[in-house]
């Protein structure tokens, strides 16, 4: 009789250790968006997960610093949690740290997200925050660089093609390794408006099946 108890409580703990296992393989891995404007780049993230089952996530948290963002409609329209963030609480406070983590968000995606993400954030999410940058770097990248500053700069230095570049953020401004680039070709015809559109479509061509190939390998 104690023998079968004893192998009854073996089994079980295998049983329960395989369950466990299972249960980590299986979990999706949650993402917080963060973002400052439109957030067409974020639509199409959510969008893609929604319609690509093969890669599963789950876009559980949009981080916003403008009220008046558009994303906000659109994280609404999809039922995703926005949290609303300030400056002094990011920089200088806990950095939101406690609302990402009570959120178990384990990727973190910076679709037009204007602000440097603090030091705090990147020790913690090491290699797991990728961010999308409207220029091939390292040319046009930096403090400042964003929008149509990059597209102005571009077209003043006479660059024949421009690009975006998917990359892993680290410490420093449009420094971490590079996951994919995606090139256009700059006209002489062409202004920072015909250029941020001819950008617009490889982030919105290319951006969300990236990362969500980036995040399924990991």
């Amino acid at each position: 009789m104690i023998i079968v108890i004893i192998f009854v409580l073996h089994l079980t703990k295998k049983l329960k250790k395989r369950t466990d296992q299972l249960l980590i393989m299986t979990k999706q891995p949650n993402i917080a968006i963060f973002a400052s404007g439109a957030g067409t780049n974020a639509e199409k993230i959510i969008q893609f997960y929604k319609a690509k089952t093969e890669y599963a996530a789950n876009v559980n948290l949009v981080v916003c610093n403008n009220p008046h963002a558009g994303v906000i409609n659109i994280a609404a329209a999809a039922k995703i949690e926005v949290l609303h963030i300030n400056r002094d609480q990011f920089f200088n406070g806990d950095h939101y740290l406690p609302a990402l983590l009570a959120k178990q968000v384990d990727w973190i995606i910076l679709a037009g997200f204007l602000w440097k993400v603090p030091q705090a954030l990147v020790d913690t999410y090491r290699n797991r925050i990728i961010n999308i940058h409207p220029a091939l770097l390292p040319k046009f990248g930096g403090k400042g660089m964003y929008g149509h500053h990059v597209h102005e700069a571009v077209i003043k230095a006479g660059e024949k093609e421009s690009g975006i570049t998917i990359h892993y953020v680290d410490e420093h401004y449009d420094h971490g390794d590079f996951i994919a680039q995606y090139r256009c070709a700059v006209e002489n015809t062409d202004t920072p408006t015909s250029l941020a559109d001819k950008i617009r479509v490889l982030e919105h061509t290319h951006f969300a099946s990236v990362v969500a190939k980036e995040i399924a390998s990991n």
